[in-house]
C-alpha cells in the first residue's frame, strides 16, 4: 500500500482564551498554501482512494482540501486515533485501501512515521513535519513494514505546483 501522512496546514496560534486546542482552525495562509501544496501532489500525480483525519478542527479542514485527490471517496473519514500516539487500531484503520492519506499532528505524525519505518516510536523526533508537510511510505501498513519514498515540506510542494 500507499500511504501519505500529512500534518496538518498552519492554524491558528494556541490560545485558550479564544479556542480550545481541538478547535483550532486553519488560517487564510494556512489555506492558501496548503491548497498550492496539493496543485503540487497533483502534479506528482499522488491521488487517494482514502483521506482519513483526526477530527480535531484544523486537521479536518487540512484534509477537505485534500479531497479532490480522492475524487471517489467524497468527504474524508474522522478517527479519533489520528489525535493521540500510534497503536495497532490506527493501523488496522490505516489498511483498508490501497492509497490512503493519514491528516494528523505532531509530534503524533513523527512517531506513526518512525513506528512504521523502523518499528520504534520513540525514534520520532527523527520524522519531524513542517505543518502542510506529508511523507510518503510503501509497504505494509504494520511496525517496521514500510519504506519512506519521501518526505515532501510544504515549500517543496507548493514549488512543483507552480
Amino acid at each position: 500500500m500507499h500511504l501519505y501522512l500529512v500534518r496538518h496546514a498552519i492554524a491558528v496560534p494556541r490560545d485558550g482564551e479564544v479556542y480550545e486546542d481541538a478547535e483550532r482552525p486553519l488560517t487564510p495562509e494556512g489555506k492558501a498554501k496548503f491548497k498550492r501544496a496539493v496543485a503540487g501532489l497533483a502534479k506528482l500525480r499522488v491521488g487517494f482512494d482514502l483521506v482519513v483525519t483526526s477530527p480535531w478542527k484544523r486537521s479536518a479542514q487540512t484534509a477537505a482540501l485534500l479531497a479532490p485527490l480522492a475524487p471517489s471517496q467524497g468527504k474524508p473519514r474522522k478517527t479519533k486515533r489520528l489525535a493521540r500516539e500510534p497503536k495497532l487500531e490506527l493501523l488496522a484503520e490505516l489498511a483498508e485501501a490501497p492509497r490512503v492519506a493519514a491528516v494528523g499532528h505532531e509530534p503524533w505524525m513523527g512517531e506513526l512515521c518512525a513506528w512504521l519505518v523502523t518499528g520504534d516510536a520513540a525514534l520520532g523526533e527523527r520524522f519531524p513535519f513542517k505543518k502542510g508537510g506529508v511523507a510518503w511510505l510503501e509497504g505494509a501498513p504494520e511496525p517496521g513494514g514500510m519504506v519512506l519514498r519521501a518526505i515532501w515540506t510544504p515549500r517543496a510542494l507548493r514549488a512543483a505546483g507552480r
